[in-house]
């Protein structure tokens, strides 16, 4: 019985590990934008929360969920503060790798009032988080992104 507990334990933390890590399209198939996050609230209240379809609003075409009527109501009077630079890809990716790469809607900063998503999960066994990264040359990668992203996007 030991075992078992043991064995349910690992699994759990593997599994919750993983979700944790998850990573999301900038923008899905279905045309949501980054995994349902409220874009309002990183900015507002300094953290990620995810947010629900009855207070959603579209900007050109893309679905942005919210958690409350006031956040969607700030997006829709004026949708560039809020948005993702480099259309919610991986900031670090563009500005270092020329890619667009997943994010984890998690791992973010706010820097002068934009916002910024970076990839934080497993390549190939390992864990990356690309805003660890990002923090060791900040002013570097700022630097790039607009002109990295006007070559790729």
């Amino acid at each position: 019985m030991k075992n078992l507990k043991s064995t349910l334990v690992v699994a759990f933390i593997a599994l919750f590990s993983n979700g944790v890590f998850a990573q999301v399209d900038a923008i899905d198939k279905s045309g949501l934008a980054i995994g349902g996050y409220d874009v309002v609230s990183y900015q507002k209240d300094h953290k990620a929360m995810k947010g629900t379809v009855n207070f959603a609003e579209q900007n050109e075409k893309v679905t942005y969920y919210f958690t409350s009527k006031k956040n969607a109501k700030a997006f829709k009077a004026n949708p560039k503060k809020y948005l993702p630079q480099v259309n919610g890809y991986c900031a670090w990716g563009v500005a270092e790798k020329d890619s667009k790469f997943s994010i984890n809607p998690e791992t973010f900063k706010v820097v002068d009032n934009k916002l910024y998503l970076f990839f934080n999960g497993d390549i190939n066994g390992a864990k990356v988080n690309t805003l660890d990264i990002w923090n060791k040359d900040e002013s570097k990668y700022l630097s790039a992104i607009d002109s990295k992203w006007a070559a790729i996007k």
